[in-house]
């Protein structure tokens, strides 16, 4: 009776029941076992692997698939910018010693380095949840600029999660194995971190390339160029409000809370 559902009692034809999707009956064994913590401890079957593989070949075309229907051996994109993010985070942070050599440059440069320390403390301990707010934001500047090319927000929510997760494998590729030499010279590891922002508007004109193949490449740097357009508008509004609310908080707690903001 190997055959009916465990679940539903249905007749299973297939590998899953295809009343209640419950996966045929197999006796727990060495392979089980196996299967089971490959699934729970690395989660590379069908998945992270093989997402990782493509995203770097072309990850325009990996978001494009997705959003087509051929999900069955890809990781969830949203997932994927968490495992990332946090990866990348350890790799900053224990690894690079990112906050200290961030507040020897910022000395260096007579910027009150322990109030940026704080905000890399602070970003360090909530990375993952911020890469997570980051791709909502940044679907909407790309919503706006691509509204006529047939895509929901939630659809631009995909492709912005494989567009960061892109950038990430990156860092962590690329970026960061050449930031581990410089640690010892903080003026030029911050000019890397400088550099690897560069690269986001090659990333975004080559994503949405592959992505739309039919458009032109004039008619995707015009998009891009409103992205990145709308996302710097949307930093300074950011930026504006961020202020007001430092400049209230050190009103309300008075004087040390004035010093502390200033530059030295």
């Amino acid at each position: 009776m190997e055959n009916i559902c465990k679940n539903c009692n249905q007749l299973i034809t297939a590998n899953f029941c295809a009343n209640c999707g419950q996966k045929k009956f197999k006796r727990i064994d060495k392979k089980y076992i196996w299967e089971e913590l490959q699934y729970t401890v690395f989660h590379t079957n069908k998945g992270l692997l093989y997402s990782l593989k493509n995203i770097l070949k072309n990850p325009g075309k990996t978001a494009k698939e997705f959003i087509e229907g051929n999900r069955v051996n890809h990781y969830k994109p949203i997932l994927l910018v968490f495992v990332l993010s946090g990866i990348a985070t350890f790799i900053s942070f224990k690894v690079l010693n990112l906050k200290e050599i961030m507040n020897a440059y910022f000395s260096q440069q007579h910027i009150n380095s322990n109030f940026m320390g704080d905000i890399m403390s602070f970003m360090s301990s909530y990375s993952s949840i911020l890469m997570l707010l980051y791709v909502p934001l940044f679907a909407i500047t790309t919503k706006i600029a691509f509204r006529k090319w047939g895509h929901n927000y939630y659809e631009h929510i995909v492709m912005n999660a494989y567009i960061l997760s892109f950038y990430t494998l990156i860092s962590i590729l690329f970026v960061y194995p050449i930031m581990f030499f410089f640690r010892h010279s903080p003026g030029a590891f911050y000019n890397l971190t400088q550099f690897s922002i560069l690269l986001v508007p090659l990333i975004l004109v080559w994503f949405f390339k592959e992505f739309y193949k039919e458009k032109s490449l004039k008619n995707i740097i015009l998009k891009v160029l409103a992205v990145l357009g709308l996302t710097i508008l949307g930093y300074l509004i950011f930026i504006i409000l961020a202020g007001f609310v430092g400049f209230g908080i050190a009103m309300i707690k008075g004087p040390e809370a004035m010093e502390y903001l200033k530059l030295k």
